[in-house]
Protein backbone atom coordinates (compact mmCIF):
# COMPACT_ATOMS: atom_id res chain seq x y z
CA UNK A 1 0.00 0.00 0.00
CA UNK A 2 1.36 3.42 -0.98
CA UNK A 3 0.16 6.27 1.24
CA UNK A 4 0.26 9.93 0.27
CA UNK A 5 0.38 12.93 2.59
CA UNK A 6 -2.87 14.40 1.29
CA UNK A 7 -5.06 13.45 4.24
CA UNK A 8 -7.56 16.19 4.90
CA UNK A 9 -6.82 17.95 1.61
CA UNK A 10 -9.61 16.40 -0.43
CA UNK A 11 -12.72 18.42 -1.18
CA UNK A 12 -15.27 18.56 1.63
CA UNK A 13 -13.03 17.06 4.31
CA UNK A 14 -12.69 18.76 7.68
CA UNK A 15 -9.85 18.06 10.09
CA UNK A 16 -10.83 17.95 13.76
CA UNK A 17 -8.00 18.75 16.15
CA UNK A 18 -9.81 19.81 19.31
CA UNK A 19 -13.03 20.90 20.94
CA UNK A 20 -13.28 24.12 18.96
CA UNK A 21 -13.28 22.09 15.74
CA UNK A 22 -15.96 19.81 17.17
CA UNK A 23 -18.15 22.75 18.14
CA UNK A 24 -17.64 24.34 14.73
CA UNK A 25 -18.82 21.06 13.21
CA UNK A 26 -21.87 21.08 15.47
CA UNK A 27 -22.73 24.58 14.30
CA UNK A 28 -22.50 23.44 10.67
CA UNK A 29 -24.75 20.52 11.57
CA UNK A 30 -27.38 22.80 13.09
CA UNK A 31 -27.10 25.31 10.25
CA UNK A 32 -26.96 22.97 7.23
CA UNK A 33 -27.72 19.33 8.07
CA UNK A 34 -30.37 19.41 10.79
CA UNK A 35 -32.76 21.64 8.81
CA UNK A 36 -32.65 19.15 5.93
CA UNK A 37 -33.48 16.23 8.24
CA UNK A 38 -35.41 18.04 10.95
CA UNK A 39 -38.68 16.24 10.32
CA UNK A 40 -36.91 12.89 10.53
CA UNK A 41 -35.30 13.82 13.85
CA UNK A 42 -38.62 15.06 15.26
CA UNK A 43 -40.37 11.85 14.22
CA UNK A 44 -37.60 9.75 15.79
CA UNK A 45 -37.87 11.78 18.98
CA UNK A 46 -41.65 11.30 19.20
CA UNK A 47 -42.00 7.74 17.94
CA UNK A 48 -38.66 6.23 18.96
CA UNK A 49 -36.18 4.33 16.85
CA UNK A 50 -36.99 1.29 14.77
CA UNK A 51 -33.88 0.38 12.74
CA UNK A 52 -33.99 -2.92 10.89
CA UNK A 53 -30.23 -3.40 10.72
CA UNK A 54 -27.62 -3.63 13.45
CA UNK A 55 -24.00 -3.05 12.46
CA UNK A 56 -21.22 -4.30 14.73
CA UNK A 57 -18.22 -2.31 13.61
CA UNK A 58 -14.79 -1.25 14.79
CA UNK A 59 -14.23 1.98 16.71
CA UNK A 60 -11.49 2.85 14.20
CA UNK A 61 -12.04 6.47 13.16
CA UNK A 62 -11.62 5.58 9.48
CA UNK A 63 -14.53 3.12 9.36
CA UNK A 64 -17.85 4.87 9.96
CA UNK A 65 -20.80 2.57 9.10
CA UNK A 66 -23.20 5.48 8.53
CA UNK A 67 -20.78 7.02 6.00
CA UNK A 68 -19.95 3.73 4.26
CA UNK A 69 -23.63 2.84 3.78
CA UNK A 70 -24.84 6.43 3.27
CA UNK A 71 -27.36 5.89 6.07
CA UNK A 72 -29.38 8.71 7.57
CA UNK A 73 -30.50 9.24 11.17
CA UNK A 74 -32.38 6.31 12.65
CA UNK A 75 -31.44 3.89 9.86
CA UNK A 76 -28.76 1.83 11.62
CA UNK A 77 -28.29 0.58 15.17
CA UNK A 78 -24.52 0.75 15.43
CA UNK A 79 -22.28 -0.91 18.01
CA UNK A 80 -18.57 -0.12 17.74
CA UNK A 81 -15.78 -1.74 19.72
CA UNK A 82 -12.14 -2.69 19.24
CA UNK A 83 -11.85 -4.95 16.17
CA UNK A 84 -15.64 -5.39 15.75
CA UNK A 85 -15.63 -8.48 17.96
CA UNK A 86 -18.54 -10.41 19.45
CA UNK A 87 -17.62 -12.24 22.66
CA UNK A 88 -19.01 -15.66 23.51
CA UNK A 89 -22.30 -15.52 25.37
CA UNK A 90 -21.73 -15.51 29.13
CA UNK A 91 -24.41 -15.54 31.83
CA UNK A 92 -22.34 -14.14 34.66
CA UNK A 93 -22.13 -10.98 36.73
CA UNK A 94 -19.71 -9.15 34.47
CA UNK A 95 -20.25 -5.88 32.62
CA UNK A 96 -21.04 -6.96 29.07
CA UNK A 97 -21.56 -3.83 26.98
CA UNK A 98 -21.37 -5.53 23.60
CA UNK A 99 -23.64 -8.36 24.71
CA UNK A 100 -26.15 -5.88 26.16
CA UNK A 101 -26.29 -3.97 22.86
CA UNK A 102 -26.90 -7.21 20.94
CA UNK A 103 -29.65 -8.21 23.35
CA UNK A 104 -31.29 -4.80 23.04
CA UNK A 105 -31.08 -4.71 19.24
CA UNK A 106 -32.54 -8.19 18.80
CA UNK A 107 -34.90 -8.45 21.76
CA UNK A 108 -36.18 -4.88 22.11
CA UNK A 109 -35.76 -3.31 18.68
CA UNK A 110 -36.37 -6.49 16.71
CA UNK A 111 -33.75 -5.89 14.04
CA UNK A 112 -33.98 -8.15 10.99
CA UNK A 113 -30.26 -8.18 10.15
CA UNK A 114 -26.97 -8.07 12.02
CA UNK A 115 -23.85 -7.18 10.03
CA UNK A 116 -20.37 -7.69 11.49
CA UNK A 117 -18.22 -5.15 9.64
CA UNK A 118 -14.45 -5.68 9.71
CA UNK A 119 -11.83 -3.67 7.89
CA UNK A 120 -8.28 -3.50 6.58
CA UNK A 121 -5.40 -2.28 8.76
CA UNK A 122 -7.22 -3.10 11.99
CA UNK A 123 -5.08 -2.08 14.97
CA UNK A 124 -6.76 -4.55 17.30
CA UNK A 125 -5.98 -7.48 15.02
CA UNK A 126 -2.40 -6.33 14.67
CA UNK A 127 -2.13 -6.15 18.45
CA UNK A 128 -3.29 -9.76 18.62
CA UNK A 129 -0.76 -10.85 16.00
CA UNK A 130 2.13 -9.00 17.62
CA UNK A 131 1.18 -9.94 21.19
CA UNK A 132 0.88 -6.28 22.24
CA UNK A 133 -1.06 -6.02 25.48
CA UNK A 134 -1.22 -9.77 26.00
CA UNK A 135 -4.13 -11.35 27.86
CA UNK A 136 -1.76 -12.16 30.72
CA UNK A 137 -1.07 -8.48 31.37
CA UNK A 138 -3.38 -7.55 34.26
CA UNK A 139 -3.33 -3.88 33.23
CA UNK A 140 -4.23 -4.50 29.58
CA UNK A 141 -7.89 -4.41 28.67
CA UNK A 142 -6.86 -4.65 25.01
CA UNK A 143 -5.17 -8.01 25.48
CA UNK A 144 -8.11 -9.51 27.34
CA UNK A 145 -10.56 -8.16 24.79
CA UNK A 146 -8.58 -9.35 21.78
CA UNK A 147 -8.32 -12.83 23.28
CA UNK A 148 -11.86 -13.26 21.91
CA UNK A 149 -10.26 -13.67 18.47
CA UNK A 150 -7.41 -15.90 19.65
CA UNK A 151 -9.11 -19.10 18.37
CA UNK A 152 -8.91 -17.63 14.87
CA UNK A 153 -5.20 -16.92 15.36
CA UNK A 154 -4.56 -20.42 16.70
CA UNK A 155 -6.43 -21.94 13.75
CA UNK A 156 -4.21 -20.01 11.34
CA UNK A 157 -1.06 -21.22 13.08
CA UNK A 158 -2.10 -24.86 12.63
CA UNK A 159 -1.56 -24.41 8.88
CA UNK A 160 2.14 -24.99 8.12
CA UNK A 161 1.86 -22.58 5.21
CA UNK A 162 0.25 -19.80 7.26
CA UNK A 163 1.46 -16.28 6.45
CA UNK A 164 3.19 -14.02 8.97
CA UNK A 165 3.15 -10.32 9.81
CA UNK A 166 0.88 -8.12 7.73
CA UNK A 167 -0.35 -11.05 5.64
CA UNK A 168 -1.40 -12.92 8.76
CA UNK A 169 -3.15 -9.81 10.12
CA UNK A 170 -5.01 -9.43 6.82
CA UNK A 171 -6.13 -13.06 7.01
CA UNK A 172 -7.25 -12.68 10.62
CA UNK A 173 -9.25 -9.51 9.90
CA UNK A 174 -11.55 -11.71 7.87
CA UNK A 175 -11.32 -14.85 10.00
CA UNK A 176 -12.34 -12.86 13.10
CA UNK A 177 -15.55 -11.80 11.33
CA UNK A 178 -16.56 -15.43 10.89
CA UNK A 179 -15.58 -16.15 14.50
CA UNK A 180 -17.78 -13.29 15.74
CA UNK A 181 -20.71 -14.55 13.67
CA UNK A 182 -20.32 -17.98 15.28
CA UNK A 183 -20.29 -16.33 18.72
CA UNK A 184 -23.45 -14.42 17.82
CA UNK A 185 -25.23 -17.70 17.20
CA UNK A 186 -24.45 -18.66 20.79
CA UNK A 187 -26.68 -15.91 22.19
CA UNK A 188 -30.09 -17.30 23.21
CA UNK A 189 -31.90 -14.16 22.03
CA UNK A 190 -30.21 -14.45 18.63
CA UNK A 191 -30.95 -18.16 18.23
CA UNK A 192 -34.58 -17.54 19.14
CA UNK A 193 -34.90 -14.70 16.61
CA UNK A 194 -33.26 -16.76 13.86
CA UNK A 195 -35.63 -19.66 14.43
CA UNK A 196 -38.74 -17.62 15.17
CA UNK A 197 -38.68 -14.68 12.78
CA UNK A 198 -35.81 -15.21 10.37
CA UNK A 199 -33.13 -12.90 11.78
CA UNK A 200 -30.20 -12.93 9.34
CA UNK A 201 -26.50 -12.64 10.17
CA UNK A 202 -23.96 -11.20 7.74
CA UNK A 203 -20.25 -10.46 7.56
CA UNK A 204 -18.41 -7.82 5.53
CA UNK A 205 -14.89 -6.44 5.22
CA UNK A 206 -14.07 -2.86 4.16
CA UNK A 207 -10.84 -1.82 2.44
CA UNK A 208 -10.05 1.68 3.68
CA UNK A 209 -7.58 2.49 0.89
CA UNK A 210 -9.83 1.56 -2.04
CA UNK A 211 -13.27 2.02 -0.48
CA UNK A 212 -14.28 -1.47 -1.61
CA UNK A 213 -16.68 -3.61 0.42
CA UNK A 214 -16.58 -7.41 0.46
CA UNK A 215 -19.50 -9.52 1.69
CA UNK A 216 -18.95 -12.89 3.32
CA UNK A 217 -20.48 -15.90 1.61
CA UNK A 218 -20.88 -18.03 4.73
CA UNK A 219 -21.58 -21.19 2.76
CA UNK A 220 -18.06 -21.15 1.31
CA UNK A 221 -16.28 -18.83 3.74
CA UNK A 222 -15.33 -16.50 0.88
CA UNK A 223 -15.51 -12.69 0.81
CA UNK A 224 -16.89 -11.40 -2.48
CA UNK A 225 -16.60 -7.74 -3.62
CA UNK A 226 -19.76 -5.69 -3.90
CA UNK A 227 -20.21 -4.01 -7.28
CA UNK A 228 -19.78 -0.25 -6.93
CA UNK A 229 -21.96 0.69 -9.91
CA UNK A 230 -25.64 1.55 -10.03
CA UNK A 231 -28.00 -0.50 -7.84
Amino acid sequence: MICSSGIGARSGSVRVRGMEDLLAGYRRFRREIYPAHGETYRTLACEGQSPKIMVIGCCDSRVDPAAIFDAGPGALFVLRNVANLVPPYAADGGHHGTSAAIEFAVGALGVDHILVLGHASCGGIRALVSGTGSAGDDESHIGRWMSIARPALEAAHTDPGAPEGDELAHLLEKAAIGHSLANLEGFPVVRKAIAGRGLQLHGAWFDIETGSLHLLDRSGGVFRPVAAGSP
